[in-house]
């Protein structure tokens, strides 16, 4: 190798220790304050559930006026894809892939209404009012019944019908 080829390596390690030496220098460190607001999921054992408490006739209130223009009357679709229906269909040449028909767990319904509904005024929604629009949609599937309520205790225990469709998926092996 001849000397300045050498001499261009060495010129080119020194420039690329310097800059990787400078880009730890950009930026600051996340302060937890930072992260709370984003750090609401809950699991399917309905660790994190925020206090509050909503039934299926408080949910038809709050869909009516927050959920309603997207998800159509009842839930049943239109413009944005439909919340209701599909039960047997996953098995059948025409899923239809609802709340109902499809998800594993109540507390995901109330994971996504609270992190990213109404669209476009995401988390917007109080606890009361997430927890009670769960309640709607749950009872619309017939999953829970008109004088239900949902709250911490009472959203994990509710049983999805297609609960034990989904393959567990061991993230730590043991």
């Amino acid at each position: 190798m001849s000397t300045l080829n050498r001499l261009a390596i060495c010129i080119a390690l020194a420039v690329a220790g310097t800059a990787v030496a400078h880009a730890q220098q950009f930026g600051k460190a996340i302060a937890p304050a930072d992260i709370a607001p984003w750090d609401i999921s809950i699991g399917p054992d309905g660790a994190g559930l925020p206090p509050g408490r909503g039934t299926p006739a408080q949910g038809a209130v709050v869909y009516e006026t927050k959920c309603q223009a997207c998800h159509g009357e009842k839930a049943a679709g239109g413009p944005n894809d439909p919340l209701v229906g599909g039960m047997g269909s996953l098995a059948s040449g025409k899923t239809v892939k609802t709340v109902g028909s499809y998800w594993p767990y109540a507390t995901t319904l109330f994971d996504y209404i609270r992190r990213a509904m109404p669209f476009p005024e995401s988390k917007s929604l109080t606890g009361d009012e997430v927890y009670a629009v769960s309640a709607y949609i749950l009872h619309l599937n017939g999953i829970i019944g008109p004088n239900d309520v949902l709250d911490a205790q009472s959203l994990p225990a509710v049983k999805m019908p297609n609960r034990d469709g989904f393959v567990r998926f061991p993230r730590n092996p043991g």
